[in-house]
């Protein structure tokens, strides 16, 4: 995998710096009646995301309410069912809990090995800026995980009022740091929003696939951003 012309890394926040705080849904998944461990909802959660692009591609905003439902309902499908069988219900009462918890306190755990992948790639000259469809809340959030002074920008799409696949969020972004697309490449977990958005914007783009969810798709993938970055770096 190779970017000779790599300068500027684009990079979707959820999934790709942070992830949700999976022993905590496994709390609210119990509570709603779905027994599950904070494994089995890691790996349904990152099942579920080729049906989550699909429903964007189809015309969804990533931050619609209808969008979250069908999220939720797509990751509970790969989990046992509640006891009374009554998934939509299930369905139902967890984005309710999700809503009222709120997006940063659900997603509040750093990628494993994500820290040092940051220093690493901007000790390496690389100019980093995050790219989020997200609520207002992405840079105090980043903050707070100790990840924001890694990164030179903070694009997140409530503040500028558009969101990807919308190739003017990407344009926002190279401009905020005064980078061309020709020598950018954006890194996320949703084929829909951040492939092909990137590319409408010109912007090359790798895709992020823990476990071979993907099959078929026409970019590069990678399992996660550590494993990118040293790839890119040229270190593993």
């Amino acid at each position: 995998m190779r970017f000779p012309m790599l300068r500027t890394l684009l990079l979707d926040a959820g999934n790709t710096l942070v992830t949700m705080d999976w022993e905590l849904l496994a709390e609210l998944a119990a509570g709603v009646g779905i027994p599950a461990t904070s494994g089995a909802i890691a790996r349904a959660e990152a099942a579920a995301r080729p049906a989550l692009s699909g429903w964007i591609a189809a015309g969804a905003s990533s931050e619609a309410r209808e969008t979250l439902r069908f999220y939720v309902g797509r990751i509970l499908e790969g989990l046992p069912p509640p006891a009374d069988g009554d998934r939509r219900g299930a369905t139902a009462r967890l984005v309710a809990t999700l809503r009222a918890v709120g997006t940063r306190r659900l997603w509040s755990r750093p990628v494993p090995g994500v820290h040092e992948a940051l220093a690493a790639l901007r000790a390496a000259g690389l100019t980093l800026v995050v790219v989020s469809n997200a609520d207002g809340t992405v840079e105090d959030g980043l903050v707070a995980l100790g990840l924001r002074e890694l990164l030179h920008a903070v694009v997140d799409s409530a503040r500028v009022g558009v969101e990807k696949p919308d190739p003017r969020i990407f344009a926002h972004a190279l401009a905020s740091v005064g980078a061309g697309p020709e020598t950018a490449l954006h890194v996320g977990d949703l084929h829909a929003v951040d492939v092909v958005g990137a590319r409408a914007a010109g912007i090359e783009a790798v895709l992020l696939d823990p476990y071979g969810d993907w099959e078929g798709v026409d970019c590069a993938r990678a399992p996660d951003l550590p494993t990118l970055g040293r790839a890119l770096l040229g270190t593993g």
